[in-house]
């Protein structure tokens, strides 16, 4: 792999891959991955909550029900404080060296999820972030949509090992309500942000909407060079 790729206008570049559990994204975000690797860009990629030793001990509180009782605010808290140490650990000295960060989830979930999911005010939920990440906020957010009731079906499709998520956890046992207000609100970040984010269909084949997301992305990245 390459390493002096600083021509290539993803090349230290911080994306994100969201959208409600079921959508798609970590596979897709696999298959970015590989996309960058054939053009000889060096990755990072993460998970949230996770992807430190501190976060992953956050994300069992998190999505087990060692957090049943957990207090809305608490959870913003605890995804914040997973995010905060994630990014002083990996996502800012990897940017520094010129590696493109993929991230899965990041703030744009917890506005979702805990904001518009858990009744949380949205400008609370960007001002912590704020704090907690010293306000590194992604280059680029891709929303992942498709309706809740397909969503769970691919979750819940019998053998299929790799979309247990937020539906099999905790959080799954929220109301349908919780879940399609939480798909309303990925789609309208996308309205108040359209200089930073892109909504994509995730209804279709894989290799369909990996090219979609290829497409968006490239066009993305033209217009800020």
């Amino acid at each position: 792999m390459l390493h002096d790729q600083s021509h290539h206008p993803l090349a230290g570049k911080f994306i994100v891959f969201d959208g409600v559990d079921g959508c798609g994204k970590t596979t897709q975000l696999l298959e970015f991955e590989k996309h960058l690797h054939a053009q000889g860009l060096e990755t990072k990629r993460i998970r949230e909550p996770g992807s430190t030793p501190i976060g992953e001990e956050i994300r069992k509180i998190l999505l087990t029900k060692r957090g049943e009782g957990l207090h809305i605010r608490a959870e913003m808290l605890l995804y914040m404080a997973s995010r905060a140490q994630l990014v002083f650990e990996e996502i800012r000295p990897a940017l520094a060296a010129g590696i493109t960060v993929l991230a899965d989830r990041y703030t744009s979930s917890t506005l979702a999820y805990q904001g518009a999911g858990g009744g949380l005010p949205a400008d609370e939920i960007r001002a912590v972030a704020g704090v907690a990440t010293e306000n590194l906020w992604p280059d680029l957010t891709i929303i992942l949509d498709i309706s809740i009731a397909s969503a769970r079906r691919r979750t819940t499709k019998k053998g299929n090992l790799h979309q247990i998520g937020l539906f099999q956890d905790r959080i799954e046992q929220r109301a349908a309500l919780y879940h399609q207000r939480v798909r309303d609100d990925f789609v309208s970040q996308c309205s108040q942000f359209p200089q930073r984010y892109r909504l994509i269909s995730a209804v279709g084949s894989p290799a369909v909407i990996h090219k979609r997301i290829c497409t968006a992305t490239d066009k993305f990245f033209r217009r800020r060079k």
